[in-house]
C-alpha cells in the first residue's frame, strides 16, 4: 500500500517528521510491525539491529613493564529497547559503520588499562579473566551510545622478541619434555620387554614343537621297530613252541621208555630175586623140620616124605610166581610178603598133614596113605600109569 511501510527483523525503522517520539527525541522508533507514513511530511530511514564485529590489536604494557601485543575480537549490537536504538540512532544513523570503528577505539583503551594492572603470567594463564574485567568497565560507555556487547574473545598475546613468554614457558616445556622423554622411556621399556615376552614365547612355543616332533619321531621309529621285529618275533615264538612240544614229546617218551625198562627188566629181575629168596627160606625151613625129624624116632619117615615134598610146594609156588602177570604195588617189599605168605602157607599144610596123620594113627588107619591122599593137587608126588606115563592128576598138578 502507497505510504505503508515495514521495518525488517533485525532493523528499526526511525520515522521522522510530525510530533516526537519518546523522551523527546526528534523520531519515533517502530519495530516489529508497519506503519503508515505520509509520503512528503514524513521521513523514513532504517537503523541496523544485526550482530557487528569490531577487531582490536593494540601494544599494551604490563604491570611488569613488559610490552604486549594483544589481538582481541569484540561482538556487539544496537540495544533492543527503545532508549539505545534512541542513542545509537542519533550517532550512528548517518554513518552505522562508524559503530566499529568506535567500539574498537573503546575496547582498546579499556583492554590497556585492564591489562597495565596485570602481569604476564595472569594475562597468560588467566585470558577469561581479563576479557571479563575489560566488559565490566566497557559496558557503561557502551551503553551510553545504545550498543550492547555480547562477547569479547582475546585472540593472541605476543611479547615481541623480549622472549618472556617463551622463557616463562621453558620450565613448563622442560617438564613436559621430562613426561614425555619417561613416557617415551617408559614406552620403550614396555615395548622391550613386550619383545622379549614375544621372544620368550616364539622360544617355547619352538621347544614345545620340537618336543612334540621328537616324540612323533620316536613313535614312529618304535613302530616301525616293532613292525620290523614282529615277523621275527612270531617266528622264533612259533619254534619256540615247536621246541617246547618236542621236549614234551621226548619226556613223554622217556617215561615211556623207563617204564617199559622197569616192566622188561626191573620187575622179572626182582621177582628172580625174590624167588631165589623164597627157595632159600624154604631151604632153611627144610633144614629146620630135618633137626625135628631127627629129633623124633616115630615121625622119621613121615618127616622125611613131608621134608621132601616141602621144596617141591615151594618150587610149584615159585614158579607160578614166575610165569604169572602179577602187578607189585610196593616193589621188593611186596615180592617179599608174597613169598613169605606162600611159605607160611607151605607150613600150614604141613601142620594139617601131621595132624591128620595123628588123628588117623588113633582111629588105627594108614596115616601116610590118607595124608597123601588129602594132599592138594600140585603136592602129590606124580604116578605112572601102566603105560609108563603120568597120570591125570600129575599132569594137572604141573599145570
Amino acid at each position: 500500500m502507497f505510504g505503508y511501510r515495514v521495518p525488517a527483523p533485525d532493523e528499526a525503522m526511525l520515522i521522522s517528521g510530525g510530533r516526537r517520539g519518546l523522551g523527546g527525541a526528534p523520531f519515533r522508533v517502530v519495530t516489529g510491525h508497519g506503519k503508515f507514513v505520509l509520503p512528503v511530511f514524513r521521513k523514513t530511514r532504517f537503523l541496523t539491529l544485526s550482530m557487528c564485529e569490531a577487531e582490536v590489536t593494540e601494544t599494551c604494557v604490563t604491570k611488569q613493564g613488559i610490552a604486549l601485543h594483544v589481538r582481541a575480537v569484540i561482538a556487539f549490537k544496537v540495544g533492543n529497547d527503545h532508549e539505545s536504538i534512541i542513542n545509537a540512532g542519533q550517532r550512528f544513523l548517518s554513518d552505522q559503520d562508524q559503530m566499529s570503528v568506535l567500539t574498537g577505539r573503546i575496547f582498546a583503551g579499556h583492554l590497556r588499562a585492564i591489562i597495565g594492572s596485570m602481569t604476564v603470567e595472569e594475562i597468560v594463564t588467566e585470558r577469561q579473566k581479563l576479557a571479563a574485567e575489560v566488559l565490566d568497565t566497557s559496558k557503561v560507555e557502551m551503553a551510553k551510545i545504545g550498543l550492547i556487547v555480547d562477547s569479547l574473545q582475546i585472540q593472541s598475546i605476543d611479547d615481541g622478541d623480549t622472549g618472556y613468554i617463551e622463557a616463562m614457558s621453558a620450565p613448563h616445556k622442560a617438564a613436559i619434555q621430562r613426561q614425555a622423554q619417561i613416557a617415551q622411556a617408559q614406552a620403550t621399556q614396555a615395548s622391550v620387554e613386550a619383545e622379549q615376552v614375544a621372544a620368550r614365547n616364539q622360544a617355547e612355543y619352538a621347544r614345545q614343537t620340537a618336543i612334540v616332533k621328537a616324540e612323533y619321531s620316536a613313535e614312529v621309529d618304535r613302530a616301525q621297530a616293532q613292525a620290523a621285529q614282529a615277523g621275527p618275533l612270531a617266528q622264533a615264538h612259533a619254534q619256540q613252541e615247536v621246541l617246547l612240544a618236542q621236549t614234551e614229546l621226548a619226556q613223554r617218551a622217556a617215561q615211556l621208555r623207563q617204564q617199559q625198562l622197569v616192566a622188561e627188566i626191573v620187575k622179572p629181575a626182582e621177582a628172580e630175586a625174590e624167588r631165589i629168596k623164597v627157595l632159600a627160606i624154604a631151604d632153611a625151613e627144610r633144614m629146620k623140620i630135618q633137626a625135628e625129624a631127627a629129633a623124633s624116632h616115630d615121625r622119621v619117615a613121615l618127616d622125611r616124605m613131608l621134608i621132601d615134598q616141602l621144596p617141591l610146594i615151594v618150587k610149584e609156588a615159585a614158579g607160578g610166581l614166575a610165569g604169572a602177570n602179577v602187578n607189585v604195588l610196593n616193589g621188593a617189599d611186596g615180592l617179599g610178603e608174597i613169598a613169605a605168605g606162600l611159605v607160611a602157607q607151605g607150613l600150614t599144610i604141613l601142620d594139617s598133614v601131621r595132624q591128620n596123620l595123628n588123628g588117623n594113627n588113633s582111629d588105627g588107619r594108614s596115616g601116610k596113605s590118607e595124608a597123601l591122599l588129602e594132599l592138594p593137587g600140585y603136592l602129590r608126588t606124580p604116578e605112572k600109569g601102566a603105560d609108563g606115563n603120568e597120570s591125570q592128576d600129575g599132569s594137572s598138578a604141573q599145570g
